[in-house]
């Protein structure tokens, strides 16, 4: 298991801590990774996802999970995240038409 969110694609960093002497010393920074379930309106259903922290945020910010998977980028998605995105539409053209 990756250690990427599913939606934002926000994965590890890598960088230097640095000391007060100046010493340099490689690190791994990691992304703040949560098991959660969200809930599809237009689905009907739960979907299990693991997102960062930061990603909960956003999604509530944009009105769901619906709506966030609409207006995301399909390359910073997870395949589960796309095939996802790809149901959404599905239904929201059903119900459209």
């Amino acid at each position: 298991m990756s250690r990427r969110c599913e939606l934002t694609g926000k994965a590890v960093q890598t960088g230097n801590l640095v000391s007060h002497s100046n010493r340099k010393t490689r690190t791994r920074f990691l992304p703040n990774l949560c098991n959660v379930t969200l809930i599809s309106d237009a689905l009907g259903r739960s979907v299990r996802l693991r997102v960062a922290a930061a990603a909960l945020r956003s999604v509530e910010h944009r009105g769901g999970l619906d709506a966030f998977l609409t207006k995301a980028r399909e390359d910073d998605l997870s395949p589960n995240a796309r095939a996802l995105k790809r149901e959404i539409a599905k239904k929201a053209a059903e119900a459209s038409a």
